[in-house]
C-alpha cells in the first residue's frame, strides 16, 4: 500500500506540474523565449514518459495487472527509450541555447530564431525515436523459451536480455553503441557548452551580473546532472554487468522521481517562472 500511495501521488503530481509549465508558457507572452519553448517541450516529453510505465507499475502493485503480452512489452520498451533518448537530445539543446544566450547575447535573437528553435526540438524528437527503432527491432527477433517472469516493474532491455535463450551478444553490443551514441554525446555537448557558460559568467566584472547570469541555468544545471548521473549508470555499459535488482532501484529514480522533479526545480530556481506563476496566482485571486 505505501507503493501505491507513492507512486499515485507522484504521478498525479507529475502530470499537474507539468501541464502547469505548460499551460504557464502559453498563457504569458514574457515567456515566450526559445528556453521556455523547449521547456515545454520537456514537460510534454516528461509527462508521456511516466505515463508509460507508472499506471502499468501500479498495476502489478495491486496484483490487477500483472501479465503484458510481447507486443505491448516491446512498444513499452520502444517508447521509454526513445522519449529517454529524446530527453537527452532536449537537455543538450537547451545547453545549446544557454550557450548562445550568456555568451553570444548580442547575435542571440538572430542565430536562435523561431525557425531554428521548431528545427531543433523536431531534430530531437526524431533522432531520439529513429536512434531506437534499431534496437527495437533487435529485441524483436531474441528467442524466449525459458521462464516468462521479468524481473522489473517495466520492460527494460536488461530484464529482457536475461530471460533469453538465445546468443544476445549481437543486441547487447548494439545497445552499447547506441547508448554511447546517445547518451555520450548529447553529454558532450551539455558540459562543452557549460565549460564555455562558466568561463564567460567568471569574466563577467559584477558579482550582480554574475548571480543573474547563473541563475538562468541553474535550474537546467540541476536537471542535467540528476538525468544523467542515473541514464549512463543504466546505459552506457555492457547489460550483463548490470544488476536487475538495483537497475530497478535507479528506474524508479528516472521514470517516477525526475520527472516530478523538473518542473518544480524549473520553478524554484528561475525568477521569470516563479514571477509569472505569482502573477497567475494573483488574477485567479482577483477572479475568485
Amino acid at each position: 500500500m505505501f507503493l501505491i500511495v507513492v507512486f499515485s501521488v507522484t504521478y498525479f503530481l507529475t502530470i499537474v506540474g507539468n501541464v502547469s509549465i505548460i499551460a504557464l508558457v502559453r498563457t504569458h507572452p514574457c515567456l515566450h523565449t526559445p528556453m521556455y519553448f523547449f521547456l515545454c517541450n520537456l514537460s510534454f516529453l516528461e509527462i508521456w514518459y511516466t505515463t508509460a510505465c507508472v499506471p502499468k507499475a501500479i498495476g502489478i502493485v495491486l496484483g490487477t495487472s500483472q501479465t503484458i503480452s510481447f507486443t505491448v512489452c516491446l512498444l513499452q520498451l520502444f517508447f521509454l527509450l526513445s522519449m529517454g533518448s529524446t530527453e537527452c537530445f532536449l537537455l543538450a539543446i537547451m545547453a545549446y541555447d544557454r550557450y548562445l544566450a550568456i555568451c553570444h547575447p548580442l547575435r542571440y535573437s538572430s542565430l536562435m530564431n523561431s525557425t531554428f528553435c521548431a528545427q531543433l526540438a523536431l531534430a530531437s524528437w526524431l533522432c531520439g525515436f529513429l536512434a531506437i527503432s534499431v534496437l527495437a527491432a533487435l529485441i524483436s527477433t531474441v528467442s524466449f523459451c525459458g521462464p516468462k517472469g521479468i524481473n522489473h516493474f517495466l520492460c527494460d532491455i536488461d530484464s529482457l536480455i536475461a530471460l533469453s535463450c538465445t546468443d544476445t551478444r549481437f543486441v547487447e553490443l548494439a545497445t552499447f553503441i547506441v547508448s554511447i551514441i546517445v547518451v555520450v554525446i548529447s553529454c558532450v555537448i551539455t558540459l562543452v557548452s557549460y565549460i564555455h557558460i562558466i568561463s564567460t559568467i567568471l569574466r563577467i566584472p559584477s558579482s550582480r551580473g554574475r548571480q543573474k547570469a547563473f541563475s538562468t541555468c541553474s535550474a537546467h544545471l540541476t536537471v542535467v546532472t540528476l538525468w544523467y548521473g542515473s541514464t549512463i549508470f543504466l546505459y552506457v555499459k555492457p547489460s550483463k554487468l548490470n544488476s536487475l535488482d538495483l537497475n530497478k532501484t535507479i528506474n524508479i529514480f528516472n521514470t517516477v522521481v525526475t520527472p516530478l522533479l523538473n518542473p518544480f526545480i524549473y520553478t524554484l530556481r528561475n525568477k521569470d517562472v516563479k514571477e509569472a506563476l505569482a502573477k497567475l496566482m494573483f488574477c485567479q485571486i482577483l477572479n475568485g
